[in-house]
């Protein structure tokens, strides 16, 4: 298959999803800004009214990291699951395996792209004013995608492997939750080194913290790290499509006997 058609083939399965999925609710596209926009009523409900957090921006802070999250862990874990999902038309027609989570995770760069939007508006109303270091967005969102194609490409094949790795990443998306930063501050911990710490082994916490970076603080994330991120995302995502090529039948036989 030419690459070209490779990927126009994948922006057409995202698409069709996306009418697809939308047909099944009476609301249609608005859940794609509905459903966020409730998790981070949520999460504000239990933190700043029941827990008092004690920051004024804590609707910004909150929508900046767990909108961009949402993003992430919902793509991660469509992703992971659309090879055996798709079992089907596995069965029926030989295509490369890896055009099932890179269609849902293209899929979910179209959902965030409105949700982004909102959070713009939402920046604004607050008074949060564009300001140069907003062109880092680019770039960090460009990451952030890689970040999660290389994952959902592991974690299709792992779950091909041993259906039961489904669940291992929904608990993983739970454990990130709780230590990527996503309702506290990764910057307040209070020991510079501690914070180093959970910036360097913590890719997304790193991530999340550079939207707020960029657009709460007009300030330019770590560019060095940002790359390292990328090369390291970017090389495992090329791997994990060389894997899936040379045992693309392996995983179409493990996929239809789950």
């Amino acid at each position: 298959m030419h690459i070209a058609h490779y990927f126009l083939l994948i922006d057409t399965m995202a698409r069709m999803s996306l009418r697809a999925d939308s047909s099944k609710y009476f609301l249609g596209y608005i859940w794609w800004i509905l459903e966020p926009l409730l998790y981070v009523a949520v999460f504000y409900v239990v933190f700043s009214v029941i827990l008092d957090a004690r920051r004024e921006d804590f609707l910004v802070f909150l929508m900046c990291g767990k909108l961009a999250f949402i993003w992430f862990s919902k793509s991660v874990n469509q992703g992971a699951n659309s090879i055996v999902a798709s079992r089907g038309l596995i069965g029926k027609i030989n295509v490369p395996k890896t055009l099932f989570p890179l269609a849902v995770v293209h899929e979910g760069l179209y959902k965030q792209a409105a949700v982004f939007l909102l959070l713009f508006i939402v920046l604004y109303v607050y008074g949060y004013q564009p300001s140069a270091s907003w062109a880092w967005l680019l770039p960090v969102m460009a990451v952030n995608y890689l970040m999660i194609v290389a994952c959902a490409l592991v974690g299709a094949c792992m779950v091909c492997l041993v259906r039961d790795f489904s669940m291992v990443i929904s608990l993983g998306m739970m454990f990130l939750l709780f230590t990527s930063g996503i309702f506290w501050d990764v910057r307040a911990l209070g020991d510079p080194a501690m914070t180093e710490l959970v910036l360097n082994v913590n890719p997304l916490a790193f991530m999340l913290d550079a939207y707020r970076q960029i657009l709460m603080y007009h300030t330019a994330p770590d560019g060095l790290h940002l790359l390292l991120v990328a090369l390291g995302c970017g090389v495992l995502a090329l791997c994990m499509v060389a894997l899936m090529r040379r045992g693309s039948q392996f995983l179409a036989l493990r996929a239809l006997s789950s």
